[in-house]
């Protein structure tokens, strides 16, 4: 189970909040046993792009041999 202000990749895309399978979000809240997460998706400015809830299935940890890769937001 995945905890509050851990960082997670997101498995598949979100096309109503301009979220791509890959971007990395922060959990900001974990809903009970862990079958979904409130997860905040930030620019790399600190801008907030999107708060969503997620299934488990969407998301998963950060690895530890992962590195982060920027990419321009679409407009929705």
């Amino acid at each position: 189970m995945m905890k509050e202000h851990e960082r997670v990749v997101l498995k598949t895309a979100i096309p109503a909040e301009a979220l791509e399978a890959g971007d990395v979000g922060t959990v900001v809240h974990v809903y009970k046993d862990g079958l979904a997460y409130e997860v905040e998706f930030t620019m790399l400015d600190g801008k907030t792009v999107a708060v969503v809830t997620v299934e488990v299935a969407q998301v998963r940890p950060v690895g530890r041999r992962e590195i982060a890769h920027a990419r321009a937001l679409s407009s929705a």
